[in-house]
Order: structure tokens, then C-alpha cells, then sequence
């Protein structure tokens, strides 16, 4: 599984989109997923510069390929305070789910993960499970299924 309960922030404090990414991220080096955090941070945001990965709903899919990550990894957090984040829907992000992969991405795993990702969060019962997750653990079984080596 790409995702753990310590992969999991429930009340992230963020000024902004690069602080709740950064901030993140520092969750997912610290959990030894990455070998370089300023690496995996810079790819994540020059891929938010190209177009926001705000997908709409209060919900944001922030990722990127670098060499700075060492194993694929989802990193969870749900912000105190709604976040401007240039969404689709124009609304502010309330949930982020930060995608990591390593640079050589074999089988398009991070496709994968976003494609599956994405298809749960179309489920309104899913999204709604997500937003009242009052525990990590609440997060983490709603996350279980994803596992883009059945994609």
C-alpha cells in the first residue's frame, strides 16, 4: 500500500498551496519515501504551475515524477482552513491527496494511481466518507482498494 496511517494529516494548517505541499511532502520524507524532499517538492510544483491540480469538490490532486522519491507514496491531509487552489469548479480545497513516484515510473504507476484515485473520488458516498474521517484509520480504510497493480 502507498499510503499509511502516518502518511495521514487530518488537521493541516497551510497559508498556502506551496506551504500545504511542502508540508506534505515533509510527511513523506520523514516516512523514508523520498531521497531528496526539495527534489520531489520542485517537481510537484512546476507541475502545478503548468495547469492546478484542484479536480473540484474541495479537492486537490497535487503529484509529480522525480528522482527525489524513492517508492510511490500518497500522502493525505485534510486542511483546518480551506484553501484558494485555482480549482476547476472555482471552489477553495478542503482535501489534498499529494502523489509521489520516482522518476523512471515503471508502467505508468503514477497513471495508475491517479486513475484509480480518481474514480473512487466520483463516488459521492467515497468523498463523503473521506470528509467526515474523524481518524487516520478512518482515511486509511476508505483508501485501502487503490492498488494500481490491478489497474
Amino acid at each position: 500500500m502507498f499510503i499509511n496511517k502516518e502518511l495521514i494529516i487530518l488537521e493541516l494548517q497551510a497559508d498556502s498551496k506551496a506551504d500545504a505541499i511542502r508540508k506534505l511532502a515533509m510527511k513523506a520524507d520523514s516516512s523514508g519515501k523520498l531521497y531528496s524532499l526539495e527534489q520531489y517538492v520542485d517537481s510537484v510544483m512546476a507541475r502545478e504551475n503548468e495547469y492546478s491540480t484542484g479536480v473540484g469538490n474541495g479537492i486537490a490532486i497535487p503529484h509529480g515524477k522525480s528522482s527525489g522519491v524513492k517508492e510511490a507514496v500518497i500522502v493525505f491531509g485534510k486542511l483546518k482552513t480551506p484553501l484558494e487552489w485555482e480549482s476547476l469548479d472555482g471552489n477553495l480545497v478542503e482535501m489534498i491527496f499529494l502523489l509521489g513516484v520516482p522518476e523512471e515510473n515503471v508502467d505508468n504507476l503514477h497513471l495508475k494511481i491517479l486513475s484509480q484515485l480518481s474514480r473512487r473520488l466520483m463516488d459521492d458516498n467515497f468523498v463523503q466518507t473521506i470528509k467526515c474521517a474523524v481518524s487516520n484509520e478512518d482515511v486509511l480504510r476508505a483508501l485501502e482498494n487503490i492498488n494500481p497493480n490491478n489497474a
